[in-house]
């Protein structure tokens, strides 16, 4: 019912277009709070509920009714505010709106064993948008956010130049070639791909996603 409602407001040019963290559930979703940083104005409350991603390895599904974005993904063992995150991944620009589905995100190892909050960023048509999920680290590797984890006919992606974001969500771009690819963005190297895209080098992802 709300991604009916955000594409049609959208396509009929009567409201905001902005996005849902379906997996793992948002903390709070405002369509009016969600420009504000760093959570979309949701209090976010980690405790033994919170659904756990693996470090290795975890699944992010979103619902987007814009025609574009660029996405920041970040995470902080921080479970109260002033946050601390880190960048999990580079930066992802992406066209089309719907679902889609990142299944190689990953966090440090060392988190394993603890909680914290995952934060997504879309820099897009509308500004700058967040929304949060607490979550709990756990070892190993799981590529699955269940049915929601699925990629919208039409929607591709590329990977931006490697970008360092501060704690506020803004980001400033790294010149292209300074820094070698880390574990994080090898790893990003595969994030969009579902077994229909393919990886062109670290800084092009031919996304031919469908459904």
């Amino acid at each position: 019912m709300l991604r009916s409602l955000l594409l049609t407001l959208a396509a009929a040019g009567l409201g905001a277009a902005h996005f849902t963290l379906n997996w793992p559930e948002t903390a709070g979703f405002s369509d009016d709070d969600e420009p504000t940083a760093p959570c979309g104005g949701a209090t976010v409350v980690v405790n033994d509920t919170a659904p756990e991603i693996n470090v290795d390895r975890f699944a992010v599904a979103i619902f987007s009714s814009h025609p574009a974005g660029n996405w920041t993904f970040r995470a902080t063992q921080s479970t109260e505010e002033p946050y601390d995150f880190t960048d999990i991944v580079p930066g992802v620009s992406s066209t089309g709106p719907g679902d889609f589905c990142l299944t190689h995100l990953r966090a440090p190892s060392d988190w394993a064993g603890s909680s914290g909050i995952l934060q997504v960023i879309d820099n897009s048509v509308d500004g700058t948008l967040y929304q949060c999920a607490p979550v709990r680290f756990v070892s190993g590797a799981n590529d699955t956010a269940g049915a929601s984890c699925r990629n919208n006919t039409g929607f591709s992606a590329t990977f931006s130049s490697a970008e360092t974001s501060n704690s506020s969500g803004t980001s400033e771009e790294t010149p292209s070639g300074t820094a070698a690819p880390s574990a994080s963005s090898s790893a990003a190297a595969a994030a969009m791909a579902t077994g229909v895209g393919s990886v062109l080098g670290l800084g092009l992802l031919a996304a031919g996603l469908a459904l």
